[in-house]
């Protein structure tokens, strides 16, 4: 059965049996003429496999005619933002996020530095469910340059990223070099391990840093989840951190663990920066379905509204374009900041959080007990073999007293709690995700669900 998995944020899958030289240049092709694109930026993840598909990205992309300005190793949100300041019609990233190993993937760019929207992204499949494919001969090949320190950024692509983050109004680089803080950071060797570096030593920063060889191969499960934090954990208590920062493998997330050693989960990274940034310009914000209600509060504490979205970064991003929200994201440690760009960026967040620990003078873990606290549960199950329509029946059966909303799969809410039931757009199988006051509730909520798709 291929797993080659097609949604919003790309494509991705296996490499070899469903993610091969094949199958990305029939992508390829088909993105550069949805787009018309004539010049493309190009950036990827540590993973061992990144140089091989790079190559063929690179290819296909000139055979189709575009010129390919190549960033080699850098983070999701840095590939994002150098479109912009590239001025490219388009971005391809190389990553497969938090997936394993041997999983590879594409996520496609427009000239804003966003993803396709849906619409964009059926007409994409279309094209190549179609074999609809356009080559050019030798005469309409298009460039290849490669960028890598040697840019006119000075730096590359991370340095640009840096200094846009660094230029914000709301970061204030004194008043965090001022504090001197301590602190530890794990990169699980993806491609935040060479750029959030460089931002703490800017920052004024003492580094205890774990995990930082860029070379793809993880030392631990690499979605940074609070169970697999321990080694951060750790790191923060051995070298008395103030604060401890881990990204996925391309960074576009970032999950925090307090002074105490304790991770705090990566639905707290949001919840921050929006409280962070509702204290300085009062307006909406945007999260996904499956977010915390964490946000809700906040947002109704400062007396702006908050809207929710479909999953998916696309989904967000659209959405706070439409509301006009100064902040939003995804509880999955995902900060999206319009006065920088419209994608979920790890770096952002972890500048974000220094400034506000640094304004309001307190421990990690004091901001955080100053939030409503709810605990989150979140469980995936195989899809494969499995009726999402016959699920969803049953689920509705079993919860009649619940709000329904049938945007993305169906999520059950109640005045102070929620479940969440969907199929993932990054792996065969259905994600189900619970929001209660305690943790029982919780887990009732999830074990609910569970026992439909028995």
């Amino acid at each position: 059965m291929s797993v080659l998995m097609r949604s919003v944020s790309g494509i991705r899958g296996i490499v070899g049996p469903d993610f091969n030289p094949i199958v990305v240049s029939e992508y390829v092709n088909a993105f550069v003429q949805l787009l018309g694109a004539k010049k493309v930026v190009v950036g990827r993840d540590t993973r061992p496999s990144g140089t091989m598909v790079e190559g063929c990205v690179a290819a296909a992309l000139q055979a189709a005619g575009a010129d390919v300005v190549l960033l080699g190793m850098v983070s999701t949100p840095t590939v994002e933002m150098a479109v912009i300041q590239r001025r490219a019609d388009a971005g391809i990233i190389i990553t497969a996020s938090h997936n394993p190993i041997e999983w590879n993937a594409l996520k496609f760019l427009n000239h804003e530095g966003i993803f396709l929207d849906e619409a964009q992204v059926q007409k994409l499949f279309t094209l190549v469910d179609g074999h609809h494919f356009e080559w050019q001969n030798h005469a309409g090949v298009g460039s290849i340059s490669h960028e890598g320190d040697a840019d006119p950024y000075k730096g590359g692509a991370d340095a640009g990223h840096i200094q846009a983050i660094l230029n914000l109004p709301c970061v204030d680089v004194e008043l965090i070099r001022k504090r001197n803080f301590k602190v530890a950071y794990d990169g699980v060797n993806g491609a935040g391990s060479l750029i959030i570096p460089q931002l703490l030593r800017e920052l004024g920063c003492e580094i205890a840093a774990i995990n930082i060889t860029p070379d793809g191969i993880f030392p631990h499960n690499p979605e940074p989840t609070s169970e697999n934090l321990s080694d951060l954990r750790r790191a923060v208590l051995e070298k008395k951190c103030d604060v401890g920062f881990a990204t996925d493998p391309d960074a576009d997330r970032c999950a925090l663990v307090d002074e105490q050693g304790v991770a705090i989960g990566e639905e707290y990274t949001l919840a921050l920066a929006v409280e962070f940034m509702l204290r300085r310009n009062k307006g909406p914000v945007t999260v996904n379905l499956s977010t915390s209600r964490m946000v809700e509060d906040i947002a109704a504490r400062y007396g702006v509204p908050a809207f929710r979205s479909k999953v998916g970064e696309i989904n967000v991003t659209m959405a706070m374009k439409e509301n006009g929200s100064v902040i939003g994201g995804e509880g999955n440690g995902g900060v999206i900041l319009p006065d920088l760009h419209y994608g979920r960026d790890g770096i952002l967040a972890v500048a974000l959080t220094l400034h506000y620990l640094a304004e309001r003078e307190m421990s990690l873990s004091a901001l955080v007990a100053e939030i409503p606290a709810y605990t989150i549960d979140k469980r995936k199950f195989d899809l494969r073999g499995k009726s999402l329509p016959e699920l969803y029946a049953r689920l509705e059966k079993v919860f009649p007293d619940a709000t329904v909303d049938k945007r993305d799969g169906l999520r059950f809410a109640w005045e102070r709690s929620w479940v969440h039931a969907r199929p993932s757009n990054t792996e065969p199988v259905v994600r189900v995700i619970a929001e209660a006051p305690t943790a029982a509730e919780a887990n009732h909520l999830c074990l609910t669900v569970e026992a439909q798709l028995r």
